[in-house]
């Protein structure tokens, strides 16, 4: 299994998942000729790719769904909330998913995960292939028993890392947005997805990807400060995404 970001931040997040010929593509908050481009830098055509998952219907995760689909024919999936928040363009074929119901396309098995967060229908996933099971686990604003549970025993992790508390709390952002990030329905800091780290434990991961990072609230150095220290001195293990550049293709194996 291998798997890459597009970019990720509050201004655009897509990541492609692979395995034995399969390609998934997860969101697409990029319009879509840049995210074609992005593709491109991976050397991936966007032709090929099986579909494309949706998480939830906030416009950083769907700007270039529906066209992109439109553009190549490409199967589209969400949850049923999703789908009436979206309203999708009818000529593009939807597929409804069910949370917590895990289904597959070729080589990858997917299960959708319900999480907190302040869209209507959200979810995470999680894929495996052969054995090796590669976690999405961005836009939560808390950590609940039942992500706890469900995102054990990865051995590869995207994980939120949208703001440091205190660039948060004097950055510009008005009180009530502040509020949003912050709540429970929001997104995770840099210490809460330590935190998560810490309770699932990092022996078995062999990449994680630290996501979703705010430009305004966040800055790599401080989100690799956080986890690093989990991951017993081989920092090469992390990587941290960002909104300008695309992740190079990661594997485990």
């Amino acid at each position: 299994m291998r798997f890459a970001s597009l970019g990720s931040g509050s201004r655009g997040n897509a990541t492609l998942v692979s395995s034995a010929g399969t390609t998934l593509l997860i969101d697409c908050g990029f319009g879509m000729r840049e995210a074609i481009r992005r593709m491109q830098t991976l050397h991936l055509d966007p032709a090929t790719l099986a579909g494309i998952l949706v998480t939830h219907e906030h416009i950083d995760h769907v700007r270039g769904v529906s066209a992109l689909a439109r553009r190549f024919g490409l199967t589209v999936y969400m949850t049923v909330g999703s789908w009436l928040s979206l309203q999708p363009d009818p000529r593009i074929d939807v597929v409804l998913v069910t949370p917590e119901e895990t289904w597959s396309i070729g080589n990858l098995d997917i299960t959708p995960v319900t999480v907190p967060h302040d869209a209507r229908e959200p979810v995470q996933y999680l894929i495996e292939a052969d054995r090796y099971r590669l976690g999405i686990l961005t836009d939560l604003g808390m950590v609940t028993p039942h992500v706890l549970k469900r995102y054990r025993q990865c051995d590869a992790l995207f994980i939120e890392c949208n703001h440091d508390v205190r660039m948060l709390d004097y950055g510009p952002y008005p009180p009530s947005l502040k509020r949003r990030v912050s709540g429970r329905l929001g997104h995770l800091s840099n210490r809460q997805a330590a935190e998560l780290l810490q309770t699932l434990g990092t022996d078995r991961l062999q990449r994680l990807v630290a996501s979703h990072l705010s430009e305004k609230n966040n800055l790599p150095e401080l989100a690799f400060e956080a986890l690093s220290p989990l991951l017993d001195g081989d920092e090469s293990r992390l990587v941290i995404a960002q909104q300008g550049r695309t992740v190079d293709w990661q594997s485990v194996s």
